[in-house]
C-alpha cells in the first residue's frame, strides 16, 4: 500500500545520532511519505506523523534520546494524538526499562521491562519469523493471519494490555503493542520486503487520514 501526490503526510523520523536509521527513511519513502530524518523540533511539531526507529541497544539510545532532548519530544508527540509509530529498539524505549541496561529508566509509555530471550535459543534472534496477530489493528491490514516479518534482537517487551501480537521464539513474545494512535514493533517492517511495505503504507494511510481530518 502506498500513497501518492496531495496524499502524502509529512512523517518526521526522529535523529537522535544512533545508528544508521536510513533503511526507515527510505522505507516510508518508498511506501509514499514525504518522510524526513530530522531533529528540528519545528518540523517534528508540523508533522502529520512521527516515527521512533533504534537500532543497537537499549542504554546507548536511551541516552541518544535523552541527550538530544527528543525524549520529552517524543513523548508531547505521542500526548498529542497524532499518529505515532516505534520500531525495533523504538519500541523497548517506549517500556519502564530494560534489563539490558540496568537502573536507566525508558520513557515509560508502556508498563512493564524488557526481558532477555531465553538462553535455550541463539541470540540475537537474526532472522525472518511468523508474526501472529491477537487482535484486528490496522498495523496488519492486508497481510493475512501469518505474516512473516524480520527480526534482529536478543531482548523483548513485557506482555502487556496492548498486544496486537506475538511471536515464536525459545518462548512466545511480544512482536507489536498499539494504543490509540501509538503503534510499536519488534520486527524491522522497513527490512521485511512487501510484507513490511504494506505495514509502512498502513502507517501512511493512517498518517494521511489523520492529516485530512485535522485540516476540515
Amino acid at each position: 500500500m502506498t500513497t501518492t501526490g496531495a496524499t502524502r503526510p509529512l512523517i518526521a523520523i526522529l535523529n537522535y545520532g544512533i545508528g544508521n536509521l536510513h533503511s526507515a527513511h527510505k522505507g516510508f519513502e518508498h511506501a509514499g511519505a514525504d518522510a524526513r530524518l530530522t531533529s528540528d523540533r519545528g518540523l517534528i511539531a508540523d508533522a502529520d506523523a512521527v516515527v521512533l526507529p533504534g537500532v543497537g541497544a537499549f542504554g546507548p539510545c536511551m541516552d541518544a534520546l535523552r541527550n538530544t532532548g527528543l525524549d520529552e519530544v517524543a513523548l508531547e508527540r505521542i500526548d498529542s494524538g497524532i499518529p505515532f509509530f516505534a520500531i525495533c529498539i523504538g519500541q523497548q524505549l517506549l517500556f519502564a526499562g530494560s534489563e539490558e541496561s540496568p537502573g536507566r529508566p525508558g520513557l515509560g509509555v508502556f508498563d512493564g521491562m524488557v526481558r532477555r530471550i531465553p538462553d535455550t535459543v541463539k541470540r540475537p534472534q537474526m532472522q525472518w519469523n511468523i508474526v501472529h496477530p491477537t487482535t484486528e489493528h490496522p498495523m496488519f491490514d492486508g497481510l493475512g493471519a501469518e505474516p512473516w516479518l524480520y527480526f534482529v534482537h536478543s531482548y523483548a517487551c513485557e506482555h502487556g494490555p496492548d498486544v496486537v501480537a506475538t511471536c515464536d521464539y525459545g518462548d512466545t513474545f511480544v512482536a507489536a503493542v498499539a494504543r490509540d494512535n501509538l503503534w510499536a514493533c519488534q520486527f524491522h517492517p522497513e527490512k521485511s520486503s512487501h510484507t513490511g511495505l504494506q505495514i509502512l503504507g498502513n502507517f501512511v494511510s493512517a498518517a494521511a487520514t489523520a492529516s485530512t481530518k485535522s485540516s476540515r
